[in-house]
């Protein structure tokens, strides 16, 4: 072909999808890395992940197979891009990776991509696209092939841990107080065993704290839950700053329980009195508690409390039913109940109040304290 002249240069580009760039960035803020590898030009590949917000330099898969373990372990944290790669390159990423202290995910759809994805702590495959190979050795499969769907999981993840936190807090807490009040009030010599009958005591757990613990086990995400850093895979549930807080808001029931138990005997001269006092106290508190543990260190007065309607309602649940058991003659006469007068009723407000405030000045120290 001779004497042509060009009349028009067309250029095509498959950009990175919209919703992928915001899902780097917040898994970015939840203290994700994310990192490419790739088949394309280490360029083409480079030019890319800048688009996405994937930090670090571009290798060559035949790059990063020249290194040793000791040349990889020091210089994979500086690279965002491996291009060219073959399947061994991969898989060398992941054991890299690992050896280091990292929980790694793969993604992948292609044969190829089967060996890294296996040797993941987490493979995830392309339900679409993927292939029946890199599906079976996979432990999650997106049925959206889609990079921000993994994002998402994270977060469900997240509210479901952060969920069982809350549910454990308040039950923990709960059985804290029932021990220690027990132990006091033999010890103190209050009432012995006598200080709650097995009947308060079931009201107590099934009539106030499961209903409340159930709908925070169903709770909304804590504020800034994807701005957290990755927890320690081999972390307690339960860690040890938050027990010695669950112990002592237990500690404070407890005692609290055996001022009311106390009081109804001296200035009432009736343990009846008491015992009513102690449930009304009790059910108050666990509303208490559970605002002071919902959000460990967020304010109980902000807009987050009233963000869960269903929780306010097992509020209004606890002190419609400590109305109830002190009023209906039938509740009487199964819980060992008598009604109380305005007085009384006061005087077992003032420990929950007392309990919330105390809660909200260990907050404010606690935020203090991570500024």
């Amino acid at each position: 072909m001779q004497n042509l002249e060009m009349s028009a240069l067309i250029g095509e580009v498959d950009p990175p999808r919209a919703e992928a760039v915001a899902a780097i960035a917040e898994a970015k803020r939840a203290g994700i890395r994310v990192r490419m590898i790739t088949g394309d030009h280490a360029v083409t590949a480079a030019a890319i992940a800048a688009e996405l917000g994937i930090e670090g330099r571009a290798v060559t898969g035949a790059e990063f197979a020249e290194m040793t373990d000791a040349e990889a372990d020091r210089q994979v944290d500086e690279i965002g891009v491996i291009a060219r790669v073959a399947p061994e390159h991969k898989v060398r990423l992941v054991e890299v990776l690992k050896r280091k202290g990292n929980i790694v995910a793969m993604t992948g759809d292609g044969v190829n991509d089967a060996p890294a994805i296996g040797a993941a702590d987490i493979g995830i495959a392309m339900g679409i696209t993927g292939t029946d190979v890199a599906k079976g050795a996979a432990k999650m499969i997106l049925a959206d092939d889609n990079f921000a769907t993994i994002i998402s999981a994270v977060e469900q993840g997240r509210l479901v841990y952060d969920n069982l936190q809350k549910f454990l807090r308040i039950q923990i807490a709960n059985l804290f107080m029932f021990i220690l009040a027990f132990l006091g009030s033999s010890a103190f010599a209050i009432a012995g065993t006598a200080l709650l009958s097995p009947a308060q005591v079931l009201w107590i757990h099934m009539a106030v704290v499961a209903p409340i613990g159930a709908v925070m086990g169903l709770d909304l995400a804590t504020p800034g839950i994807m701005d957290r850093k990755p927890r320690p895979f081999n972390q307690p549930i339960i860690v040890r700053s938050m027990m010695v807080r669950l112990f002592i808001a237990g500690l404070f029931m407890a005692a609290a329980t055996l001022v009311l138990v106390q009081i109804g005997k001296v200035s009432y001269d009736s343990l009846e009195v008491g015992q009513t006092m102690a449930l009304v106290g009790l059910s108050l508190m666990n509303i208490s508690v559970a605002l002071n543990l919902r959000f460990p260190e967020e304010s109980a007065f902000g807009p987050s409390t009233f963000s869960n309607p269903k929780l306010l309602w097992a509020f209004a649940w606890a002190f419609v039913g400590a109305m109830l058991i002190t009023q209906l003659d039938v509740l009487q006469d199964v819980f060992g109940t008598l009604p109380l007068t305005g007085w009384q009723w006061a005087i077992c407000l003032a420990p929950a109040v007392l309990l919330l405030l105390l809660g909200e000045l260990g907050k404010v120290v606690l935020r203090a304290r991570r500024r």
